[in-house]
């Protein structure tokens, strides 16, 4: 382990059964170690949309979002999921903060076509909220929520914007030792099913590019990729087993995860 950042996305097929992740930054940032956590919550996002009658349309792999279900997704990312992980680290013994990323600005984005309505393409990420907070002792907890922008002018509106994209981002931005996706397999497999334990940037293209690489992977592959060019080391890894993400540091990725670099 080191004193540089980590940062942990949770979320989409994990979230809800996060407990002994969330026990394990809580433990190891007593310990003196530094984490971002970005979340998603796509499975909790598609019941309330489905509570207020809204049907969840998805294309090229990211929600379509309409503007009635732009409010359903920031009230429960922003909010709901947001805030109950914050509460649960402030309740395991670790000062916690919740952001969106249309707090101070920290996300600019634009709107990638029509077809997607208020779902976010990046622009640039402003990440000294989240260094101070860091800095301080603060457990920083992130939702995918940004505010447009229209050439250089932010326009008062929200985007809903990829998660793994955005902890690819705060991961590059911040300069992390490195960027932890904790999913529900063992990490990037090939065109047999084995695990992949390491691979460098160039062979991570070439599977997104041959089809090896598929569905939820595809983004948290991509923002490996993106990562590396800024010497951030990412680790994809099963989160759902008992003490996962402390094995995976201690370990730094070593046969229990892909390593992407």
């Amino acid at each position: 382990m080191t004193d540089g950042i980590t940062v942990v996305k949770l979320g989409g097929s994990t979230l809800g059964q996060h407990d002994t992740s969330l026990d394990d930054i809580a433990a190891l940032h007593a310990e003196g170690e530094r984490f971002v956590i970005v979340h998603g919550g796509g499975g909790t996002v598609t019941q309330w949309l489905e509570l207020h009658g809204i049907e969840s349309t998805f294309v090229g792999g990211l929600r379509a979002t309409d503007g009635r279900a732009l409010e359903v997704v920031v009230a429960v990312l922003a909010g709901l999921v947001n805030k109950q992980l914050v509460a649960e680290l402030l309740a395991r013994g670790s000062l916690a903060l919740g952001f969106s990323g249309a707090d101070g600005a920290i996300l600019r984005a634009r709107r990638y076509d029509a077809e997607l309505g208020f779902v976010g393409e990046i622009v640039s990420l402003d990440g000294g909220t989240l260094l101070a907070a860091s800095e301080a002792g603060v457990v920083p907890v992130l939702a995918p929520i940004a505010i447009e922008v229209e050439g250089e002018a932010l326009r008062p509106q929200l985007l809903n914007v990829n998660a793994d994209t955005v902890a690819g981002e705060v991961a590059s931005a911040l300069a992390a030792e490195r960027l932890v996706f904790l999913t529900d397999v063992a990490g990037v497999l090939d065109g047999t099913g084995e695990l992949l334990p390491r691979l460098s940037a160039k062979e991570a293209r070439r599977l997104l590019e041959d089809g090896t690489v598929t569905e939820g992977m595809i983004p948290k592959v991509e923002a490996g990729v993106r990562a590396s060019a800024t010497g951030v080391t990412t680790l994809i890894a099963d989160g759902r087993e008992a003490g996962a993400l402390r094995a995976l540091l201690a370990a730094d990725g070593e046969a229990v995860a892909t390593r992407i670099r």
